[in-house]
């Protein structure tokens, strides 16, 4: 056993060293600083590039140009700076151009307060970009989550050439745990595919997939634009081919739904309610379940880690036997309608709590019991 012991924002550091990320730009803000501290410690000796932007547009437009030039780019902010990506968020996914963004959540709306935690963004990382293009976001519980998710969000950045979320908050990201790594099961690194014939179509590719890459600044022309555009990269007001592209853009993702559906479950038999959350929320209801059992009023849960796109079938399985579902959010109410919409003949709970205080195992206990 070899224990590690670090905050969840050095963990997400760490697994982008890992997934082996050679670029990082962003511009401080808390809760999310401590990750760019520790690029800025890791990357330099290691022939890596770390920059602080201006302000946060600037640091995505370094980040969207580096991962179009060949790098493997992370980036982290929290709420406010990600209002400010999003015109940029949406080139990335419209040019499908790979990059791995950590948003530290904070407590909400606008400035909030900056030391306080919630799941504030979890609606905006899905919508706060122009076409309603699916996204892919991951949501880590704890420090050790904040590692593996990293990697795996490289690894689907660069397989569907997309920006990928990490949807971390304040009371994971600021607070140090200890963490077995040698125990954990690391995915294998994925790479994005690249051209290798000789008459290169930028955007052309299978129905399903992502296109060949090849980076810009190299003997190939390699044309890029945030307008739309058909599969050669000039732009087009083509109804069939703005059509198609579209069309995907979203398969791409929607093909490999179940593939990329992450998440946890305790299905224990003979119990009549499902608890879902996700996130830091997802140890305080492990928690309550544990206390529930001893109490001899066992429940079931099903925590999250893939938000977007919806993991629709790991849901509708895992509640196909219970009576009563429970949804726990760290915020008013984000996601909870994606569950109704799923299980629309199950009764759904809800419980939300956004003051800046966590949930506690008592609270949700409390929730449960009060049928």
């Amino acid at each position: 056993m070899a224990l590690s012991f670090m905050e969840g924002n050095e963990a997400v550091a760490r697994g982008a060293m890992a997934a082996g990320c050679n670029f990082f730009a962003g511009y401080p803000i808390t809760p999310a600083t401590t990750i760019f501290n520790n690029m800025l410690k890791m990357l330099p000796p290691t022939g890596g590039i770390c920059i602080q932007g201006e302000d946060e547009i600037a640091s995505m437009g370094y980040c969207i140009g580096a991962a179009m030039a060949g790098k493997k780019v992370l980036t982290a902010t929290s709420g406010p700076g990600i209002s400010l990506y999003s015109e940029q968020v949406s080139f990335a996914i419209g040019s499908e151009i790979p990059l791995v963004i950590a948003d530290v959540q904070r407590l909400g709306p606008s400035t909030g307060s900056a030391t306080r935690g919630a799941d504030s963004d979890i609606q905006f990382l899905r919508w706060g970009a122009t076409s309603g293009v699916p996204v892919i976001v991951l949501v880590p519980k704890d420090a050790l989550d904040c590692y593996i998710l990293t990697i795996q969000a490289f690894n689907y950045a660069e397989e569907f050439r997309c920006p990928v979320f990490i949807a971390s908050n304040k009371e994971i990201g600021m607070t140090k745990e200890s963490f077995d790594l040698s125990s954990a099961t690391l995915p294998s690194l994925v790479e994005r595919t690249l051209y290798t014939g000789d008459d290169y179509i930028p955007f052309e590719a299978e129905p399903d997939k992502a296109p060949p890459f090849l980076p810009i600044g190299g003997k190939t022309l390699v044309r890029q634009t945030s307008s739309t555009h058909g599969p050669d990269g000039f732009i087009t007001i083509d109804p069939e081919v703005i059509a198609a592209n579209q069309q995907r853009l979203r398969t791409k993702l929607h093909a490999a739904r179940e593939r990329i559906s992450l998440y946890e479950e305790n299905l224990v038999p003979d119990t009549d309610t499902l608890v879902i959350s996700y996130g830091i929320t997802s140890r305080a209801v492990e928690d309550a379940a544990k206390a529930l059992a001893r109490k001899g009023n066992p429940v079931s849960t099903l925590s999250l880690k893939t938000v977007w796109p919806v993991p629709e079938q790991a849901i509708i399985k895992a509640a196909a036997d219970f009576k009563r579902v429970v949804v726990i959010e760290m915020n008013l109410g984000q996601y909870v309608n994606e569950i109704r919409r799923i299980l629309n003949h199950k009764i759904i709970d809800f419980y939300g709590q956004m003051n800046g205080v966590m949930i506690t195992p008592a609270k949700i206990m409390e929730i449960i019991e009060n049928e």
